[in-house]
């Protein structure tokens, strides 16, 4: 079967398994299950885009999300009375001194003909006295700034601008972020950066938790604005009446139906945007040289390519797509909660869908977040029917039914298991394959 023809099919059973959801159990769980697929989709292309075209294994995604959720957080939300006059500029200058000074060891490190070994060591004194004048100068402040109201605030808070310039924003942080470690990382061997990057972004989510100043930390920052009306505006409005209505369906429903499919309209908008931009890209001689230091690192190497630089645009432009989709993901969940960002649920989960929709194929991508989030969420639902039924022939005061029922939610793991294995075992390259030019 052609790969047109499988985008079609799987695409049509797609949307006809999310009308049966509509119909069977809610439009509103239907919609919610739509617009969550589209943020994992957006994150699939990122990580398709480094591994499925240029074979870079990035295993931080978890990290590159969260920085787009912390731009929600400097954009959207308003600053807090007293925080910058307390010491928010001595916060910035410190940081801003200590960036300066790794800024200025690499400098010193290239341009300083010395045994090397002192050259490491002339480094390592100018980011410690860098580091030491950042603590000397923002230690206060922090303190200061934490203590305005715990409770409510205790962080310096936002710019208060509009929440969905935040999205392009988040791309940023994490294309910044992106820049610092493959500079680091990137030479590294495959495995290694897969290490390395799982444990940047833990580094990266370590430090949400504990810097309050910054995002609360666990407190959470709650109320993050909304691009779209908030439910209560639109039952007051009179053409949301009238189509309750007619509809016969209750006024709440109603509201949060058009409130979904307000974001839905965002978000796919944004996910075709990408998806038109990558395939000019996969389809450009750019693209094609992608794909042949991904196939072939040594023969490209000895026609001229520089792999590293190469390498680090693509990881750039991957982690920028990720944090486009973090900062969407935390506007529709309207909080930033950093304990929320877990490994399994932002990076192997991101990565089950890349490898059953297609590695390399960006539609494949897609289908994928559809079907694994799909089943993510329903496995629930499906496990209680499943178990249900394999022991609907035994009493109900039996414990081992009782302690199947109760974990079925559990069951999630298993079904993701037993789909990525039946994948690998009938279409080893996915559901739609990378097309060979």
């Amino acid at each position: 079967m052609k790969n047109r023809s499988r985008i079609q099919i799987l695409y049509f059973l797609m949307a006809i398994i999310l009308l049966a959801v509509g119909i069977f159990q809610s439009w509103n769980v239907a919609l919610t299950i739509f617009n969550l697929c589209l943020i994992s989709s957006i994150m699939t292309l990122g990580i398709n885009v480094q591994w499925g075209n240029a074979g870079i294994v990035n295993f931080g995604v978890m990290g590159f999300a969260a920085l787009g959720g912390l731009a929600n957080i400097i954009i959207s939300m308003p600053p807090t009375s007293n925080a910058w006059e307390t010491g928010g500029n001595f916060i910035v200058i410190g940081l801003l001194i200590f960036v300066l000074s790794i800024i200025f060891s690499v400098f010193m490190f290239k341009r300083v003909n010395f045994n090397k070994r002192i050259k490491y060591l002339i480094s390592f004194l100018i980011i410690f006295v860098g580091y030491f004048i950042m603590r000397l100068m923002v230690d206060s402040p922090i303190e200061q700034i934490e203590a305005i109201e715990p409770a409510k605030t205790g962080y310096l808070g936002g710019f208060n601008l509009p929440v969905i310039i935040s999205w392009p924003v988040g791309g940023l942080l994490a294309a910044f972020a992106a820049f610092i470690i493959g500079k680091i990382s990137l030479g590294l061997r495959s495995d290694y950066l897969a290490i390395a990057t799982l444990g940047i972004s833990e580094i990266i989510i370590y430090i949400l938790k504990n810097e309050d100043w910054l995002s609360r930390g666990v407190k959470n920052v709650n109320g993050l604005p909304r691009p779209v009306p908030y439910e209560i505006e639109l039952q007051s409005r009179e053409w949301v009446l009238e189509t309750a209505n007619i509809l016969k369906i209750p006024l709440p429903e109603v509201s949060s139906i058009i409130v979904k499919l307000s974001y839905s309209v965002l978000f796919l908008l944004v996910l075709l945007v990408i998806l038109y931009l990558l395939q000019i890209a996969v389809k450009s001689p750019w693209g094609r040289m992608m794909r042949a230091i991904r196939d072939n690192e040594v023969s490209a190497n000895a026609m001229g390519k520089d792999i590293k630089k190469r390498h680090l645009q693509v990881f750039i432009i991957g982690s920028a797509i990720v944090g486009i989709a973090g900062a969407m993901l935390t506007t529709l969940d309207g909080q930033f909660t950093p304990v929320s960002y877990q490994p399994l649920r932002y990076t192997f989960l991101i990565w089950i869908m890349v490898i059953v929709g297609g590695s390399g194929n960006n539609f494949g991508s897609i289908i994928g977040a559809f079907l694994i989030w799909f089943f993510w969420i329903q496995s629930e639902p499906l496990g209680l029917w499943l178990l249900s039924f394999i022991t609907s022939h035994i009493s109900d005061t039996n414990l081992i039914k009782s302690h199947l029922l109760e974990n079925a939610a559990h069951i999630r793991l298993m079904f993701m298991g037993i789909i990525l294995l039946v994948t690998l075992r009938f279409a080893p390259k996915g559901l739609i394959p990378e097309v060979k030019r």
